[in-house]
């Protein structure tokens, strides 16, 4: 129910492979947390996952049905996309923005129902952007205007959630905030959440399974405990780094050791 499956994905542009023979499953109720370094291929896979990118090779299963056999408005009613970036230059309101998101549901010229309404509403709400609702877009700033392309994404209603980068640009509560709330979504309503992140212990913290992404593939799949190992966090970051538990929770906490850095001065007063 609700889960999304890669099979033999190769996908890149042109004729630049970046991911190749890649397989990879998400299911339901779960946050599944993609780690990796720059440019190994994880907004490609969410894009492929979306069904923006089609794969060179291999397919994308949506509950076992091939996403390009679908029509792209019913794709998109069970997909949502948050992108890492997009322009901002169109004259709309952060409510006019996110109410977008009911789009698929509606089309582009029907009029919007008392459900689409209280959706956006609730996105509003979740998202902490009620008294913003009035404000054009263009004025956000760059936390605000994260949180409100992931309110569009949670309006949208749809079972498979791909967020890229989300706690990107957010201070320390909000960065919380969001990924406390995908990850209550995943549990109380059982959606399938595909997550990038590059915050290690962000990842161990809140993700269910994490899939670390290098030489073009996934190196290791797995729970936190299972994947947050020296060997591997250093193979494929290329920095020395300790594990330590997490003081509260017991998670895996990535420490990069700095034997070779020359730290800021500090007070000794």
């Amino acid at each position: 129910m609700n889960s999304i499956q890669a099979k033999g994905l190769t996908c890149g542009y042109d004729h630049r492979k970046v991911l190749e023979f890649l397989s990879l499953s998400a299911r339901a109720g779960e946050v599944l947390v993609l780690l990796g370094p720059n440019g190994a291929g994880k907004t490609t896979l969410l894009r492929a996952l979306a069904r923006i990118l089609r794969p060179m090779a291999g397919t994308v299963l949506l509950e076992d049905r091939d996403i390009w056999q679908l029509k792209a408005d019913e794709a998109a009613q069970r997909i949502a996309l948050m992108p890492q970036s997009e322009r901002r230059d169109w004259p709309l309101t952060v409510e006019e923005s996110i109410m977008l998101g009911r789009t698929p549901h509606r089309g582009w010229y029907a009029q919007f129902s008392a459900e689409d309404r209280r959706t956006v509403e609730s996105s509003l709400a979740s998202t902490e952007l009620l008294e913003l609702r009035h404000r054009p877009i263009t004025e956000l700033s760059g936390g605000e205007w994260r949180r409100m392309i992931f309110a569009r994404a949670l309006a949208q209603q749809a079972s498979v959630l791909l967020l890229d980068e989300p706690t990107a640009g957010l201070d320390l509560k909000y960065q919380h905030e969001v990924l406390r709330l995908v990850c209550e979504l995943a549990r109380t309503r059982q959606m399938t959440v595909v997550v990038t992140l590059h915050d290690l212990n962000h990842a161990a913290l809140y993700g269910s399974r994490l899939a670390v992404i290098a030489e073009h593939t996934i190196v290791a799949v797995g729970t936190p405990h299972e994947v947050m190992t020296v060997e591997l966090i250093q193979r494929v970051y290329d920095v020395p780094v300790t594990i330590i538990p997490h003081p509260a929770y017991g998670s895996p906490m990535v420490v990069p050791l700095l034997e070779q850095v020359t730290l800021a001065p500090r007070d000794q007063t």
